[in-house]
């Protein structure tokens, strides 16, 4: 690890230092049970007591935790070492449900630090376990206004390409899912649906009436690009889209609501911006051609699928100037993967309005 450039984990507001350390025997045996040791991250406990709403009781102090069932196991560790652990260095009691049962995690103990030092290294271990979870929803802005244009696109290349190595009408994109994608989220259950919703809808006073100040948000898409380095084997084909006044301010809108998102623990920060981009073409997209693809929103690195590539040599030479044309940026939603609404797009489980 380079110490200039450590791997950091993001808590609600606070950011901490992951160190490096030895794996932990005791949780080798078993490949799903987390193996950070996160007794290792830097924290501040007088920092977090003051966002631990951590309750005086007639025998000392307790907190409870709305935590997904998915996330015990990292929590317990193999043979309970991690939650025995837990417990002896914080010396605290940790309640939690028993396997199949949703519920709170409480903490309990005399010593008011102790609760929130717990309460916080517990904080680390789900925010690290979240980023290994298969995401289940996305942030995405929909690019329907091109929908016509890409059919044509798709028509022409499959005539003016016929023949090119790996091209075929199973790599294009459904036309009614066209969208960009702004980042991705593990949301495991109603509570955290919740929170995630709640928190776009605040992005909407926050963040996007004090950017845009009820202008309307014009973009135009054109311009093929792909995402690795050889033309001659490309995985995902894709549109670059920009704003038609030529300012940043789309790119501004997006990159500040992933921050807002990776400060609330919903989100993981990959990159300092975000790739606006439209895919057109992608070589996920050969096994699940229903627009449904466990590959649309392929940006998280998660769930590597075997692919082929296809050479996008001629595309780019005939079309790599495509003008698909205007879209209006009208709507942010909070899209549910693997789902498609009564309109052909993804379903949302949560929206704002940019007008």
């Amino acid at each position: 690890m380079d110490v200039l450039r450590p791997q950091i984990v993001m808590v609600a507001n606070r950011c901490y230092r992951k160190n490096p350390i030895q794996k932990n025997e005791i949780n080798t045996a078993e490949e799903d049970i987390y193996t950070d040791d996160v007794s290792s991250c830097v924290y501040n406990d007088e920092v977090c007591d003051a966002f631990s709403n951590i309750e005086e009781t007639d025998s000392g102090y307790r907190v409870a935790m709305n935590i997904p069932s998915a996330y015990f196991k990292f929590i317990i560790g193999k043979k309970a070492e991690s939650k025995k652990r837990l417990e002896m260095e914080t010396r605290t009691q940790i309640r939690i449900p028993k396997a199949g049962q949703e519920g709170e995690i409480v903490i309990l103990g005399h010593d008011r630090k102790g609760v929130s030092s717990a309460k916080t290294r517990i904080d680390l271990i789900v925010e690290s376990a979240r980023q290994k979870q298969p995401f289940t929803h996305f942030l995405s802005i929909c690019v329907n206004g091109i929908e016509h244009s890409f059919v044509d696109f798709k028509t022409d290349v499959l005539r003016e390409c016929d023949g090119d190595r790996g091209l075929d009408a199973s790599l294009f994109q459904n036309p009614k899912k066209l969208h960009l994608t702004l980042g991705t989220l593990a949301l495991l259950n109603d509570a955290e649906i919740r929170m995630a919703t709640e928190l776009l809808q605040q992005c909407k006073e926050d963040l996007v009436q004090p950017i845009l100040k009820g202008q309307k948000l014009m973009a135009r898409v054109q311009d093929l690009e792909y995402m690795n380095d050889d033309p001659n084997a490309v995985d995902v084909l894709y549109a670059q889209i920009q704003v038609t006044d030529g300012s940043d301010v789309l790119q501004i809108l997006c990159d500040r609501l992933v921050e807002k998102f990776s400060a609330a623990g919903l989100m993981p920060r990959q990159f300092e911006r975000v790739k606006l981009h439209v895919t057109v073409m992608n070589t996920l997209f050969r096994k699940d051609p229903s627009g449904t693809a466990k590959a649309e929103v392929m940006e998280s690195g998660r769930n590597v699928r075997e692919r082929e590539s296809f050479d996008a040599a001629g595309v780019l030479r005939k079309f790599g100037k495509y003008d698909f044309g205007p879209q209006e940026i009208a709507t942010i939603h909070l899209s549910q993967r693997y789902s498609t609404g009564r309109d052909g797009y993804y379903d949302s489980v949560g929206s704002i309005s940019l007008l």
